[in-house]
């Protein structure tokens, strides 16, 4: 129940039936997760408690986490014999935080450790906290997270806590069963020693809610591999040829001759293909065919299109074939986006294409939906949290529904949206030049360059798009706060605050538009250089596009900043506003030369 599975294993992922987080506010849509869209940072926390049968107990740990907004609660596993319960929750790092934070908080009221029997080892009742990142989180990022939930737990609950794998600050103790060895009886003791000093909290035991571990670490894919034979000998020739720890040496050769061993008596091993990887064969009876089953236990440095393809390497040289394969639980949208990519660079093609595209690519490259549907909505970490939160997304809408939704009497989305688009429409034609040169006869030792290109333009697509809904969020908060009581002279004050919050933040997202939008200039100024010359006048309209779209954002901006009183604050956005706009004419000048000067040559 930490986490260690076998080969084959993976978490039970599945949604609570009723809504866990977000509320609906705003005039025209539900409020979007926090910095939802195309950069969305996602932290996956997976808290350990000490209570598997009383749901009572469960429920009420699991309600603190869905008290935070921003947080999806994406399974609760609870084990009676082990007396624990296995907890995924998932969102950004500070409303992860502050979840884990609620639910230690409420179990260390709940979960008396005195009378706790149960087959797992632990040490507390809330035993052990990892975080994970999924996506747009960096290790450093992760770490911070566990460290600041650790501060917090020690000084505010006053439970000792224990740093672990990439959080640990001592080496020494980076191994959870090391710190967690004699588990909470021994602990009294223990605690004692100096090498035990805990890294946050009180040197004293606490007797009823024991201590915590905190940590972060990698995540964890369950991933199987089919072959086109029913032979589990036949399979675990191929895991072995894969996997990290590879094979038993023999003093003949085969499988079953005497192991060769080293000085100390140990078995001497050939090493596998691919590190960070456990696997085995098996036969699944379900389907009548052997796999490779294996667990990818750092996919940043062995994703699981390396893992595939060196199935499919080890199968071919042993007469066998891989016909697909499977993946077992969920995965970060990374995972597949990166696979897609991979398989285009082998087809020597331009990886910039939605990150859409680039997951169908991966399905379809590695076989995903040989055994049933692989259905990205359900499997796809990112994916699943959106569908739990039902919501209108304006950049989703078909262009009808978006111009239709604009004509209308609300007064969102207005112009600042409208931007926005019109910025990820600028992007998407230099990259669209970008592709099309990318697979421009003859044009071959070009094919990195523009494709380089093109991933960019689709990043810059997507942020604007993303901000397409951030702008009309942000007007909706600005009439959330016109919107609260005003009669008492302290309701009065602090709708003024709320105003004033509300409307920074409605001048800060234009100007993210401006900013984002004009990176998009240094993309069409290589297009209108080097794209293809037949494509020169979608460059010209893309740039006229940015340029439209900064200027529209700049007038929003300057409609929210005239209603501010932070003189202060008003007059730094005003500079960055200047300064943005002189850039976008200085480089929509510049563009426009280079377009027409091929126009007149063509």
């Amino acid at each position: 129940m930490d986490l260690s599975a076998t080969p084959g294993q993976a978490l039970r992922w599945a949604l609570p039936s009723r809504k866990i987080c977000g509320s609906c506010r705003a005039p025209l849509q539900e409020e979007l997760p926090a910095n939802s869209g195309a950069m969305q940072k996602l932290i996956e926390c997976v808290p350990n408690f000490s209570e598997g049968r009383d749901q009572n107990v469960i429920r009420q740990i699991t309600d603190a986490i869905e008290s935070v907004d921003g947080v999806s609660l994406l399974d609760v596993d609870p084990g009676a014999s082990t007396n624990r319960t296995v907890v995924t929750l998932v969102g950004s790092p500070d409303s992860a935080v502050e979840a884990a934070f609620r639910a230690i908080k409420k179990a260390a009221e709940l979960i008396d450790m005195r009378k706790h029997k149960g087959a797992h080892p632990r040490m507390g009742a809330t035993d052990v906290c990892p975080f994970i990142p999924v996506s747009n989180v960096s290790w450093d990022e992760a770490i911070a997270s566990a460290h600041r939930l650790g501060e917090r737990v020690g000084d505010e609950l006053k439970i000792p806590v224990y740093l672990y794998e990439k959080a640990a600050k001592n080496k020494s103790r980076s191994n959870l069963s090391v710190i967690r060895a004699g588990e909470y009886e021994g602990f009294f003791e223990k605690i004692r020693q100096p090498e035990w000093k805990p890294d946050f909290g009180p040197d004293k035991f606490n007797e009823n809610s024991g201590a915590t571990v905190i940590g972060v670490r990698d995540f964890l894919v369950a991933y199987n591999v089919n072959l086109n034979t029913r032979s589990v000998r036949r399979a675990n020739s191929v895991a072995f040829d894969v996997r990290e720890q590879g094979r038993v040496q023999t003093e003949d050769g085969t499988p079953g001759g005497k192991p060769v061993l080293d000085g100390n008596g140990e078995p001497v091993r050939t090493p596998g293909m691919l590190k960070h990887v456990k696997a085995i064969g098996w036969f699944v009876k379900e389907y009548g065919i052997a796999q490779v089953s294996m667990n990818l236990t750092n996919i940043e440095e062995t994703p699981v299109h390396a893992a595939f393809d060196a199935c499919c390497e080890s199968a071919a040289e042993r007469g066998l074939r891989v016909t697909g394969s499977e993946i077992v639980g969920m995965v970060p949208k990374k995972c597949l986006v990166d696979a897609g990519r991979y398989f285009l660079r082998k087809q020597k093609w331009s990886e910039g294409v939605s990150n859409e595209e680039l997951i169908d690519i991966a399905i379809r490259s590695m076989g995903l939906s040989e055994l049933k549907p692989f259905d990205p909505k359900q499997k796809v970490i990112e994916f699943k949290i959106e569908s739990a939160e039902p919501k209108t997304s304006l950049a989703k809408m078909n262009l009808r529904e978006f111009c239709n939704e604009t004509l209308s009497d609300s007064p969102a989305p207005g112009g600042g949206s409208v931007a926005a688009l019109m910025g990820a429409l600028g992007a998407s034609l230099g990259g669209m030049v970008a592709n099309l040169s990318a697979g421009k006869r003859g044009w071959d030792d070009k094919l990195e360059y523009f494709s380089d290109w093109a991933v960019k333009a689709q990043q810059l697509k997507d942020e604007l798009l993303s901000l397409v809904d951030e702008d009309t969020t942000a007007f909706n908060k600005v009439m959330d706060a016109f919107a609260l009581p005003k009669e008492a002279a302290e309701e009065k004050a602090a709708r003024a605050a709320a105003i004033e919050q509300a409307t920074k933040y409605a001048a800060e997202v234009p100007l993210n538009v401006m900013e984002t939008a004009s990176k998009s200039y240094e993309l069409l100024a290589e297009m209108a250089e080097r794209g293809n010359p037949a494509s020169v006048s979608d460059v010209g309209v893309g740039a006229l596009a940015i340029r439209a779209c900064i200027e529209g954002a700049a007038l929003n901006v300057r409609i929210n900043l005239a209603q501010l009183k932070d003189e202060k604050f008003k007059g730094v956005l005003e500079e960055k506003v200047r300064s943005a706009c002189a850039h976008s004419v200085a480089k929509f000048k510049e563009i426009s030369q280079a377009v027409e000067s091929k126009l007149t040559k063509s």
